[in-house]
């Protein structure tokens, strides 16, 4: 299992380096630099209003799916129609919902015009996340990987050429961003759709109410705990620009921040899409998971501490190398959020096996407690320190649902302690700092202080045994 594990995340990362990180760095920053800072922070808060209510779109099925195939290949023939009847019906109250919703806090036509688009946006990116759960349950993680950058890889090729190839007179409108989204998520849901009806055996829709309510009921517990990860993790861009007169500037500044913190949590994420299955089926049939733990927890967090080290030290050089405006006030917010990154990394790991081992009474606890936190922190810090309230908060949110996570997973699971990892990372963290020290101050380069931090780093996680090129080779070789 470790040896699958390791190939295939090898391919899916290849796959998303070369794709997402020129989308979010190329594309969509490029999109904020031509339209300005206030009409994308408007749009951005837009879309994270759209991640809200997501619970109406996939009310925890997804992640049911893919556990459930992993564990029982033969339920897609089974289940693969109905669950397309059910999803259908669900998107179509999720529209509903969320536009009374949009309206309620005080969007006008234009902006619930952004949000019906934006919707059917949601719709269509949560159709794709259920089919590939799919792929995922039957491990057929090569097709998977492919099928995770394509939509990025057709919103880059149109919107490049609606960015760079003189086919318009005037300047870029932010509705075309989000139009070239919704061509790009239908051609992948086209596609993806072929793919699993084949594995499926589909031919027709089935109308089953009973199914409806037994996989409604079964996936209940995973769409609350969606729902209140959804708002700790979306809800300040929303109350920012709700909240604060200049609201769609501060959102504004907030994505600015926010997008490396996106590229980088990427890595997170796929970690987490192919531990789910795997923790899944080695709990079902009753397999230590505790090497698989270590493992990924060893890969994700060495870069993890680096990284984040990195841009809390360049955090102004950084932004002033990405953005002309608002680079002061973006870097302060990014050198706070940055931080969260190793919280998410840790969430992915042991979330996930929470997951994959049925303890959603626990996470949804959790989770309920850091919604009531962040939206409560929020509401105390965004009227004094406006992008920087928000980042402080989301960083206190994120450490602290990440600690109960590693609590509940010591507390189930039993692990022994491990001293070495421990005494490792003992040892690398400072390091790490030193590093970022010597090079801010000796070295007048920026990027080659950077770089430099970096390898020393790297290497430095090699000798002290984090990272163990023989040891990856071995389990590559003899899984």
């Amino acid at each position: 299992m470790q040896k699958k594990f390791i190939q295939n995340l090898a391919l899916l990362l290849t796959l998303n380096l070369l794709i997402k990180p020129f989308w979010i760095l190329g594309i969509d920053r490029a999109v904020q630099q031509e339209v300005g800072t206030e009409a994308y922070g408007l749009y951005f808060a837009i879309f994270n209003f759209s991640f809200l209510l997501n619970i109406l779109l996939d009310f925890g099925i997804t992640n049911f799916n893919n556990k459930n195939i992993a564990q029982n290949n033969h339920l897609i023939t089974k289940h693969f129609s109905s669950i397309l009847v059910l999803k259908l019906m669900l998107g179509v109250m999720f529209m509903v919902i969320t536009l009374i919703a949009g309206f309620v806090i005080g969007y006008n036509s234009y902006q619930l015009g952004l949000l019906a688009i934006m919707g059917i946006n949601q719709f269509l990116a949560f159709m794709i996340m259920y089919l590939r759960s799919n792929l995922a349950g039957l491990h057929l993680f090569k097709t998977d990987s492919i099928i995770s950058v394509l939509d990025r890889t057709l919103m880059i090729i149109f919107c490049s050429i609606l960015l760079w190839g003189n086919v318009i007179d005037g300047p870029f409108e932010i509705e075309w961003f989000i139009y070239t989204q919704t061509l790009s998520y239908l051609l992948t849901t086209a596609i993806t759709f072929l793919i699993v009806m084949q594995k499926a055996h589909f031919k027709r829709l089935k109308w089953n109410k009973p199914f409806f309510f037994l996989i409604l009921k079964k996936s209940f517990p995973f769409a609350i705990l969606v729902l209140l990860m959804t708002f700790y993790n979306r809800a300040d861009t929303v109350m920012l620009e709700r909240i604060l007169p200049d609201g769609a500037t501060e959102s504004g500044i907030y994505a600015s921040a926010y997008r490396l913190l996106d590229a980088t949590n990427m890595i997170s994420f796929l970690f987490a899409g192919l531990l789910l299955p795997m923790f899944s089926r080695m709990l079902r049939f009753k397999e230590s998971v505790e090497d698989l733990v270590k493992l990924s927890f060893t890969i994700l967090i060495t870069p993890a501490i680096i990284i984040t080290t990195a841009c809390i030290f360049y955090s102004y050089d950084i932004m002033d190398l990405l953005y002309a405006e608002h680079v002061q006030e973006s870097s302060e917010v990014f050198s706070i959020l940055m931080c969260c990154f190793v919280a998410i990394s840790l969430t992915y790991i042991f979330g996930t096996l929470l997951t994959a081992n049925g303890n959603l009474l626990q996470l949804n606890i959790m989770a309920a407690s850091g919604m009531i936190f962040n939206l409560s922190l929020n509401l105390f810090l965004i009227p004094s320190f406006q992008a920087q309230g928000a980042a402080i908060s989301s960083l206190i949110t994120q450490f602290g649902t990440a600690l109960l996570q590693i609590y509940l997973v010591q507390r189930l699971f039993k692990f022994k302690i491990n001293t070495r990892l421990i005494l490792q990372l003992v040892i690398f963290i400072p390091g790490v700092i030193l590093f970022a020290v010597i090079s801010k101050w000796i070295i007048p380069n920026w990027i080659l202080g950077l770089l430099l931090m970096g390898g020393a780093s790297v290497g430095l996680a090699f000798m002290t045994g984090l990272l163990h090129i023989k040891s990856i080779f071995r389990i590559l070789k003899y899984g």
